[in-house]
Order: C-alpha cells, then structure tokens, then sequence
C-alpha cells in the first residue's frame, strides 16, 4: 500500500489538474454559448442556398461546363476542418479518420487544411499538405471562406484536381457532432423524392446573359457559402466536445479524489492501530 505522504501528493495533483479541467469547461461553455447561437441562425441560410443551386440546375437542362461535370485529374482536394487545440476528446481524431479510414486513395487526396491538429496529424501520415489557414479557426470568418474558395478553385481550374471535398464536424446540438465529408464539386443535383415532380418544376429556367456566364458567378457564391457554413457548424463542435471532454475529466478527477479520500483514511487509520499496538505491547513488556 503506498504511504499517506504518496496518496496526499498524488490527490494534491489530482485537486489541481480538476481545477483546470473545470476552468476550461466553463471556457468552452462561454465560447460554445455564442458558437451555437451563429451555427443555428446561419444554418438555413446555407441550406437555403443549396436547395436553390439545386433547382436552378434541375430547370436548366443540360447545360455543359467544368463546374458540373468535373476535371481529367484524379487527384481530389479535400478541406480538412480540425481545432488548433487538444483536449477536445475525439473531435480531431474523427475527421482525420474521415480521409485515412476513407474509400479515396492517400496518393490522390491533396490537403487543404484548416486546424493545426489535422494538418500536424495528416502530416505525419504523409498526406499532401497544399496549404495551411489553420489561424481561421481562432474566429472564421466569410472573408477566411472565400480565400479558402478561391484557393481550391483555382486548383480545379487548373485541372490539378477534378473533386472538391470539405471534411467537418456537422453540428446538431451540444452533444451531438458528426463527422462527415461533403463533396462541393463537381456539383450534382440531389434526387428528386416522390411527388415532387410537377409542371411548374419541369419548367426550364430562362438565363440572362448566358446560363454558363451565370453559373461562373453564382457557383464560387456557393462554394464559399458552403466552406464558411462548415467552419461555423465546425467552430461550435469543437467548443461542444471540449466542454463534454472537460466535463468527463472533472467528474473522473473527482471521483479519483475520492478514492483517494478513501485509501487516505484507511492508511491513516492503519497507522494509528499500528502505533496503539506498539504503545500497549510495549506497556506490557515493562509490566
């Protein structure tokens, strides 16, 4: 059994690590608080902005540009969304798992990251890092996502990859996040359900100026949209599972204090039977 000395300086550790776990919660309940509030409001506006993408292009029949059918290369670009810091239990290790546990091949995937966590562990893998924003996660804004738009862009473009993909945490509530990777380009147009289908909706939609010159602006919109709707719902996941990690490591601190508490007394008690022992066994010698 260790000694009383050993089980007081390992529960005086155990006190201070609980204190700073549960100074780091309260943080991340702050940060979460206006994180979730942002996430919820500008939710609808991205999906909003999808469900129009994808009822113009069902109205416009077959229209033929890059952006809708795709590169020659094979190579895809993936914008990784991870944290600049730990202690957020699976939250990082869950989106990298995203692109290592994936269906696409490692030599194809050219990485675009945003969160040192991801790039730093992707790094190590030996995945392609093409470029760093890890600073935008310190507070993204529509700026951040438009630079990181043109960025993939440009390399599609360029015919240097011919997907786009972003992988981010979606979300929910404050419990629940879930990992997933989202294909951005080339765009295709969701399934219709069933009684969808109607005159109204089969109407081809009329462009002026042309429908392509239309598709160059409106498509970059949504790319950059759909980036800065990801880094929002990212932004308010990492700050959740901080919280909940910090929270599990306050409650198992305490719950090991109180073991501690517990071997502490039965040490100390050991120790005072053991001196009472030798104070009548040594009254008894004298007698």
């Amino acid at each position: 059994m260790a000694s009383m000395r050993d089980i007081k300086r390992r529960k005086g550790s155990i006190q201070s690590t609980g204190q700073i776990t549960k100074a780091m919660k309260l943080v991340s309940t702050v940060k979460l608080q206006k994180a979730k509030t942002n996430a919820e409001e500008s939710k609808p506006y991205f999906e909003h902005l999808y469900d129009a993408i994808n009822t113009m292009l069902k109205k416009s029949g077959n229209i033929s540009h890059p952006m809708l059918s795709g590169g020659t290369s094979k190579k895809k670009a993936i914008i990784v969304v991870t944290s600049n810091r730990g202690l957020a239990g699976g939250y990082n290790a869950n989106v990298v798992k995203l692109l290592t546990k994936g269906d696409i091949p490692k030599e194809d995937i050219i990485v675009y990251a945003v969160g040192r966590k991801g790039k730093d562990t992707l790094a190590r893998l030996g995945y392609d890092i093409r470029a760093d924003y890890s600073e935008v996660m310190n507070a993204p804004l529509y700026s951040d996502a438009a630079e990181i738009g043109r960025a993939v862009l440009d390399a599609f473009s360029n015919d240097e990859v011919g997907e786009i993909y972003i992988a981010y945490t979606i979300f929910k509530n404050t419990v629940v996040h879930i990992p997933t990777l989202t294909k951005l380009l080339p765009f295709t147009p969701a399934e219709e359900k069933d009684g969808e289908t109607s005159a109204e909706q089969l109407t081809l939609m009329n462009y002026e100026p042309a429908a392509e010159e239309v598709l160059e602006q409106i498509i970059p919109k949504y790319i950059n949209g759909q980036i800065f709707g990801a880094l929002v719902e990212a932004f308010a996941s990492e700050n959740g599972a901080r919280m909940q990690a910090m929270d599990n490591a306050t409650n198992n601190a305490e719950d090991m204090i109180a073991d501690l508490s517990l071997k502490y007394n039965r040490a100390r008690q050991s120790s005072i039977t053991q001196e009472l022992t030798e104070i009548v066994a040594g009254a008894s010698a004298i007698n």
